[in-house]
């Protein structure tokens, strides 16, 4: 076998709260933008599969019934 590779530690690591480069050791306070920005990159797929799951239903029975109930009802 030959001589194990080692890799150098990097310098900046990504916070794991917002996704920003950190220098390693340095205090870093998320963004409150950040923070929902971050999280909702690490959620895209979940958020694209509801809107798929969402919008099938809408094209049932019972969810065009929901869109006409809702229009017919909004303002009162």
């Amino acid at each position: 076998m030959g001589a194990m590779l080692s890799l150098p530690t990097p310098h900046f690591m990504p916070c794991e709260k917002c996704g920003a480069s950190v220098a390693r050791g340095a205090a870093h306070a998320c963004d409150e933008e950040r923070v929902l920005d971050f999280e909702l990159f690490r959620l895209h797929g979940e958020v694209e599969s509801f809107e798929e799951q969402f919008g099938s239903w809408l094209r049932t029975p019972q969810g065009v019934f929901a869109c006409f109930y809702a229009r017919r009802t909004r303002g009162r």
